[in-house]
């Protein structure tokens, strides 16, 4: 199966997001990508997309326990641009 059969999550830079614009920045470049390169991503639809952002919170602490972290009790902008883009990709 090659990528575009299996999808990938945005080509998006999250080094540095800390703030509510760059959550914007993220989120533009992530629309970028989607029209660039529609059929790559695993989440193509809306539907599909937001039960993979259900599914990326749901699984948060998980995700964080393979990390050897524990997952916040509040959420960051970094945060929030993580789960946009594990979106995109979250089976």
């Amino acid at each position: 199966m090659t990528d575009a059969q299996a999808g990938r999550l945005a080509q998006v830079d999250l080094e540095g997001v800390v703030s509510r614009d760059d959550v914007v920045d993220v989120l533009r470049t992530m629309i970028n990508d989607f029209r660039k390169n529609p059929d790559a991503w695993e989440n193509t639809t809306l539907d599909s997309f937001l039960d993979g952002l259900a599914a990326a919170i749901e699984g948060l602490d998980q995700t964080y326990a393979e990390r050897g972290e524990v997952a916040p009790s509040q959420p960051s902008w970094q945060l929030i641009a993580e789960l946009l883009v594990a979106a995109s990709g979250y089976e």
